[in-house]
C-alpha cells in the first residue's frame, strides 16, 4: 500500500494562527466573564479531588520519582515538575465527575487546559491575568472544535474523547501562554496529537479513567514546551490521510468533518458551549436526572413508588451509561445511569455524598437500578452530536400513573447556564475540603477579578494547601 507524502495543513495551520494571534481585546465581554466562572468551577473540582484515593496514589508515586519542586500540586503542600504537576492536577479536576463538559464536542475542557497553563505562569513569572485569560480562551476554543469534527462516533467506537481531544486544547492554551508564533504552535499541536490516547473501557470501575485528563494535559504541555525548544511535530496532524488524527481515530472518512476545525474561529466562541455539572456524575446522565426532578415537582414520588423508569436516548447514551449496573467502585457508579437514577430517587440528590463505597454496593440501590431501562431512540441519534444527551423519560408508578418528560439540555448547560451565585456556591462547597475559608475567598476573588492580577502564578499559590 502506498501513501502520498502530503503536508497540506490548512486546518491545523488555521487553528495555530488563531491561537498565536488571539488578543485579549478581541475576546467578547461575555466570553471573558464566562471563562472566569468556568475556571473557578474547575479549581473547585480540583481542590475537592486532590485528596481522593486515586489522586493520592498518583501524587505519592510522582513525588518519589520527581525531585523537581517547581509547580504546585493543587490542594496540597506538594510541588513537582511542570509536566508532573499537570498530570496530577488534571487528574484532580476530573477526579470526581464534577467538572465541566462541552457536550457537543464531548470534552472536559478545564481539566486539560488549566493544569497545562498554570505551570507556564509559575515557571515564567510575570504572566498577567489578562494574558492568562487569553491563553485559557485559546485552549477552550480548540479542543471542542476537534470534538465537533470527530462527531459522536469517536466516543461510540471506544475512544475516551477527554483523553484524545484534550491534547489539542492543552497544547493550544500552553502554546499561547508561551507566546509561540503560528509556526511553532503548529508543531505544538502536532506533538500533542501524536500522544492522544484513552480507552472508554476505563469507565467500568478503573481508577485510570480519572488520569486520562491529566495525561492529556501533560501531553499538551509537552507539545508546547518541546515546540518552544525547536522540536518538530506532525505539521498536518489533523489532515493527514495516512496516520493523521482524524483518519486514524475515526471509523471512516464519513465520520469526521475537517471544516468544523476552523468554523467560526474568532466569531463563534465554543467557550460559551461549555456546561457545568451540578450532579457528581458523568454529564450524559444529567438530562435524565433533570427530567425526574421536574416530574417530582409535578407529583412527588420516590423509589418506593416506582414500578420502572424508561429512558429513551441516543446510541451514545445507551453505550456510555446505559449498561446494567454492577458495583465495581465509585467510577462505574458515577458513569452508570441506572445507579444515578436510583440514587436520586432514594436520596433526593446525586452529589458527592451519594458516592461512597458503602452506597455504591447497597442492595436496595442496586435493586432499584434494575428497574431503570435505557433504550435506543434512533430519532435522537439522527439529530447528531449537539443533541446526543436529549432524552425522553417515562416514570411508571405503582398506582398506574405514567409521568413523561423530554429534556434536551441539562441544568448548567450552555442553554440553561447557571447563575454566578450558583457557580460560586458550588466552588466554595468543594474548595473548603482543601483550603481554609479565607483562602477560598481570596482565590474566588482572584479568579473573578483576573484582569487585575499582575502575576497569574498567584493562582497556584492560592491553590496550595495551608494559610
Amino acid at each position: 500500500m502506498s501513501h502520498e507524502a502530503s503536508t497540506d495543513n490548512p486546518y491545523t495551520r488555521g487553528m495555530a494562527e488563531f491561537v498565536a494571534g488571539l488578543q485579549y481585546e478581541a475576546i467578547p465581554d461575555e466570553v471573558r466573564h464566562r471563562i472566569k466562572l468556568l475556571m473557578l468551577d474547575s479549581f473547585g473540582c480540583a481542590l475537592y479531588g486532590a485528596d481522593l484515593e486515586w489522586c493520592r496514589i498518583l501524587q505519592d508515586l510522582l513525588a518519589k520519582v520527581d525531585a523537581t519542586r517547581e509547580c504546585a500540586v493543587w490542594g496540597t503542600r506538594r510541588k513537582l515538575s511542570a509536566p508532573h504537576a499537570a498530570l496530577a492536577n488534571g487528574t484532580a479536576v476530573q477526579g470526581f465527575e464534577l467538572d465541566d463538559v462541552h457536550r457537543a464536542g464531548v470534552l472536559h475542557v478545564g481539566a486539560v487546559v488549566l493544569p497545562a497553563l498554570i505551570p507556564i505562569a509559575e515557571r515564567g513569572k510575570g504572566m498577567s491575568g489578562r494574558e492568562f485569560l487569553t491563553a485559557a480562551v485559546a485552549g477552550y476554543e480548540i479542543g471542542p472544535r476537534v470534538g465537533l469534527c470527530m462527531g459522536p462516533e469517536h466516543i461510540a467506537s471506544g475512544w475516551h474523547s477527554g483523553a484524545t481531544l484534550g491534547v489539542f486544547s492543552a497544547a493550544a492554551g500552553a502554546a499561547r501562554g508561551l507566546k509561540l508564533d503560528a509556526g511553532k504552535t503548529v508543531h505544538a499541536l502536532g506533538i500533542a496529537g501524536t500522544q492522544a490516547a484513552g480507552l472508554m473501557a476505563a469507565q467500568f470501575g478503573a481508577m485510570v479513567k480519572r488520569m486520562h485528563a491529566g495525561r492529556s494535559s501533560q501531553s499538551g504541555l509537552y507539545g508546547a514546551l518541546l515546540a518552544a525548544a525547536g522540536f518538530t511535530g506532525i505539521v498536518n496532524v489533523l489532515e493527514s490521510e495516512y496516520g493523521g488524527f482524524c483518519t486514524t481515530l475515526s471509523q471512516s472518512k464519513d465520520h469526521f468533518n475537517l471544516r468544523e476545525l476552523t468554523a467560526g474561529l474568532g466569531s463563534t466562541w465554543q467557550t460559551m458551549g461549555v456546561a457545568l455539572k451540578f450532579y457528581a456524575c458523568v454529564g450524559t446522565n444529567h438530562t435524565t436526572l433533570d427530567a425526574i426532578r421536574d416530574m417530582q415537582r409535578e407529583r412527588p414520588f420516590g423509589g418506593k413508588d416506582v414500578k420502572r423508569i424508561v429512558v429513551r436516548g441516543s446510541q451514545v447514551t445507551v453505550n456510555h451509561v446505559g449498561w446494567k449496573y454492577v458495583p465495581q467502585g465509585l467510577t462505574s457508579a458515577q458513569l452508570n445511569l441506572p445507579y444515578c437514577v436510583a440514587t436520586w430517587l432514594l436520596d433526593g440528590d446525586c452529589f458527592v455524598d451519594q458516592f461512597t463505597e458503602k452506597k455504591v454496593a447497597d442492595r436496595a440501590r442496586m435493586a432499584l437500578a434494575d428497574r431503570v431501562e435505557v433504550v435506543h431512540d434512533p430519532e435522537i441519534t439522527a439529530l447528531g452530536a449537539k443533541f446526543r444527551h436529549k432524552v425522553h423519560v417515562e416514570a411508571h408508578l405503582d398506582d398506574g400513573a405514567v409521568l413523561k418528560r423530554t429534556v434536551e439540555a441539562a441544568r448548567g448547560s450552555e442553554k440553561k447556564f447557571a447563575t454566578d451565585a450558583e457557580i460560586v456556591e458550588k466552588y466554595q462547597k468543594l474548595a473548603r475540603k482543601a483550603l481554609p475559608a479565607a483562602k477560598v475567598a481570596r482565590l474566588r476573588d482572584a479568579v473573578l477579578g483576573l484582569e487585575k492580577l499582575k502575576d497569574a502564578a498567584e493562582l497556584a499559590r492560592l491553590m496550595s494547601a495551608g494559610k
